[in-house]
């Protein structure tokens, strides 16, 4: 008789069953809604205004005999609304521009096809055996560089769905050097979402937080550097010792076949091919436009739209040097077969992002004023917090935020909706405003490193040919960690009166 392995789900199996679920949850737990308000906070002299959520109209729905009303979900819905067989197209083509579902899965595609346009010039592959030959011996100090910048920039700009773009580049290096795409991942994405749970100064998660919550923006810096510092250490000895165990031995790697793509990819060509001023310039012309994205984010706060446009503009104009020097024997029409190319390889990632969408749509959205069953979430789950002791209170908050976030996996959005609740509840349990802020951003942040309605995680995994399920095996010890680390600094920032 046969062993039978037991074979983790896919993706898609994965959401499919977490939106039946919600749907379940839909016919017991009653809808509510909030009433919101404008809130003004100084963000480095700058005065700016967010819509958050009155913690104090919370209110259960209710029918005109006064019994509350339970939403429930159908099969099927006509004339554009939710049930539970509508949940991937209506998650798809859920929100704008500026973010989940359809902003985000543009997003992916794009940069996809851009990246399939500069992958047709060969100048990465090039450009990795360049680094091959340069660096033997020193191969392994990669790792803590690439590790450190990529913290460092999740820490000051909120970088995340970027890491997508550099995955491209930088999970081949890691296959090619003896890696493994596992490692690609987490020296880009998991980098930047340590850094960025861990930020100081970060727009788009901490610094919202801290004005919503009434608390001066960007105080306590000390404290979160020092915490950026252990976090992101532990994260550099983590991979770094994990990296050198798969150098010894690649079989070991959960995505030893899935990375055989990037080995016959590099096995393909003629090793020896010089790079050439046609790579060169490519090369060149990725690090300018990765600059012209940085120096957009920081002084123009550009995103999803500019940023997905700056990628196209890259991969365009890589193709023409690549048409013009005939790298890799281009013509006019590898441009358009490279971005197809490029986009289909991602297109799962951006078919998650879509699918995930629909479970939130399927609790009734994430809109604190109309009625939902997510709201009465909310509601139930910050009351139960505020009975609690000081401490015992300020760890749940962290993994209430943590297992919210699967649901708002937005920042800046999971702080309009959480933080006006939490922040006069820390007041009741004895927490000062800070740790609740604290909590909000190790939870936001940290799981961005294993929730599948991640867009960024999803889209990064993408680029690195791994599945989710097979990264939730990879990842889920170092999470273990990173969640008891984080408990410890909560409870030190209690403790400090922080």
């Amino acid at each position: 008789m046969d062993n039978k392995v037991w074979k983790v789900p896919h993706t898609f199996v994965i959401v499919f069953f977490v939106v039946l679920l919600a749907a379940i949850v839909t016919y017991f737990v009653p809808v509510g809604q909030f009433e919101t308000k404008e809130i003004t906070y100084s963000d480095n002299g700058e005065e700016k205004t967010k819509t958050v959520l009155d913690p104090e109209s919370f209110q259960i729905v209710k029918d005109e005999q006064g019994n509350p009303v339970h939403k429930g979900t159908d099969l099927f819905e006509a004339g554009g609304e939710a049930g539970f067989l509508n949940f991937v197209f209506e998650g798809l083509v859920s929100g704008d521009k500026w973010g989940s579902a359809v902003g985000v899965v543009a997003f992916i595609l794009i940069i996809g096809g851009a990246f399939g346009i500069i992958m047709r010039t060969r100048a990465i592959e090039e450009g990795i055996l360049n680094v091959i030959d340069k660096t033997k011996g020193r191969e392994i100090l990669i790792i803590p560089i690439m590790f450190f910048l990529f913290s460092l920039g999740g820490a000051v700009f909120g970088m995340g769905e970027e890491a997508i773009a550099f995955a491209m580049i930088l999970v081949p290096l890691m296959v090619a050097l003896g890696y493994d795409a596992i490692t690609g991942v987490m020296i880009t994405y998991v980098a930047t979402q340590i850094g960025f749970a861990t930020s100081w100064m970060n727009p788009f998660g901490v610094a919202i937080a801290q004005g919503i919550s009434g608390v001066p923006v960007l105080s306590q810096s000390p404290f979160r550097m020092a915490m950026w510092a252990v976090l992101t250490l532990l994260g550099i000895v983590y991979t770094w010792r994990y990296a050198a165990s798969i150098k010894k031995d690649p079989v070991k790697s959960l995505s030893y076949g899935s990375d055989d793509h990037f080995r016959k990819d590099m096995s393909n060509h003629d090793l020896n091919v010089k790079f050439t001023l046609g790579h060169s310039l490519v090369i060149l012309t990725i690090a300018a436009g990765i600059a012209w994205i940085v120096w957009g984010v920081i002084e123009h706060a550009y995103y999803i739209p500019e940023i997905a446009s700056q990628f196209f503009t890259i991969g365009l104009v890589a193709g023409i040097i690549g048409v013009v020097f005939k790298l890799n024997n281009m013509k006019v029409n590898d441009i358009a077969d490279g971005f197809i190319d490029g986009a289909k390889d991602l297109l799962p990632a951006a078919l998650v992002v879509g699918m995930a969408k629909g479970i939130v749509i399927i609790l009734g959205g994430d809109s604190p004023d109309a009625p939902s069953v997510l709201n009465t979430m909310l509601y139930g789950a910050g009351q139960a917090i505020g009975d609690l002791p000081a401490s015992v209170s300020a760890v749940f908050m962290y993994l209430f935020q943590s297992i919210f976030n699967f649901f708002v996996v937005s920042g800046s959005g999971q702080a309009a909706l959480t933080m006006p609740l939490m922040a006069p509840l820390a007041d009741i349990a004895g927490v000062s405003r800070q740790v609740a802020v604290l909590a909000f951003q190790l939870g936001d942040g940290l799981t961005n490193i294993i929730v599948p309605t991640s867009a960024a995680l999803i889209g990064t995994l993408g680029a690195a040919r791994i599945d989710w399920g097979v990264w939730a095996k990879f990842i889920g010890k170092f999470m273990l960690l990173l969640i008891a680390v984080s408990i410890i600094f909560i409870i030190i920032a209690v403790s400090i009166g922080l």
